[in-house]
């Protein structure tokens, strides 16, 4: 009896010292938000390499996202500290892990994403459109313009895109397949050269890159959409509201700004 009651004591003792460590690591582990990014003074955060958002330039960088971050800063009393991760996924899992603040990159906002993550006021409103080639650099064929041309096609898309969701809706819409193959390696601007190239048929990019794409690489039409306007913005965690209330307040100052109509203009004349 007096065994059982020592095995007992034993048991809660170690299930007290481990609930203990795991609220220790825990705290540890504490996911910052405003007051704690305030203190630390800088902003944490990721975006992309695309030909519209963020590119070098000459010897600089620049790209629409690169000038709204640049502009916001200065608001902020914060150093914005970039870093670079084409992977979509690997930038929302830094963003859960507490690496960064802000993922700020175009991010088609969509149901799924809403139910796992904040985001900002709208950076940019986009639409989806489909990089094929002109007939002249395609054996004569035409581009195809009717969806119901694009059954049992194929669509290269870099891997984990937020456009995969975009073209199985398609594909419900016409009531037929359109296949996916997903790119570890190559990012849209890689993919539209490939096109171009006759290496792969079809991929699907933004309107605002494509035009981007476009003026570069004349063998590729962008004139079929493929989706409707949708909304774009940053995300930040669950966990970070105060972060999200700041961001679209500095958001909405530079908006109101004549330096907000110069950086339209400069990115989408």
């Amino acid at each position: 009896m007096k065994s059982k009651y020592i095995r007992l004591t034993i048991i809660a003792v170690l299930i007290i010292g481990i609930g203990t460590s795991l609220y220790k690591l825990m705290a540890d582990k504490k996911i910052p938000d405003y007051p704690d990014i305030a203190k630390s003074g800088v902003l944490r955060i990721v975006t992309n390499m695309d030909p519209v958002g963020y590119y070098p330039s000459s010897d600089t960088i620049a790209g629409y996202n690169h000038d709204i971050l640049a502009a916001i800063e200065k608001y902020s009393n914060l150093k914005f500290e970039i870093s670079l991760e084409n992977s979509l996924d690997k930038c929302f899992e830094g963003l859960e892990s507490g690496k960064y603040d802000l993922v700020a990159r175009n991010i088609p906002i969509n149901t799924n994403l809403r139910s796992q993550y904040k985001f900002t006021s709208t950076i940019l409103y986009n639409k989806l459109v489909l990089i094929q080639r002109k007939a002249e650099y395609n054996d004569g064929m035409e581009p195809i313009k009717n969806h119901l041309d694009l059954a049992n096609k194929t669509f290269h898309i870099p891997v984990n895109s937020p456009y995969k969701v975009r073209i199985n809706n398609l594909a419900h819409e016409i009531g037929d397949s359109i296949f996916i193959t997903e790119d570890s390696l190559y990012e849209v601007n890689q993919l539209a050269m490939m096109v171009a190239s006759k290496d792969i048929d079809y991929t699907v990019c933004d309107i605002k890159t494509a035009e981007k794409l476009a003026s570069q690489i004349p063998e590729i039409d962008i004139n079929t959409d493929i989706g409707f306007t949708h909304l774009e913005g940053w995300a930040v965690r669950e966990q970070s509201p105060i972060l999200l209330d700041s961001l679209n307040n500095w958001i909405t100052r530079l908006k109101n700004s004549p330096e907000y109509l110069i950086i339209q203009k400069r990115y989408f004349p």
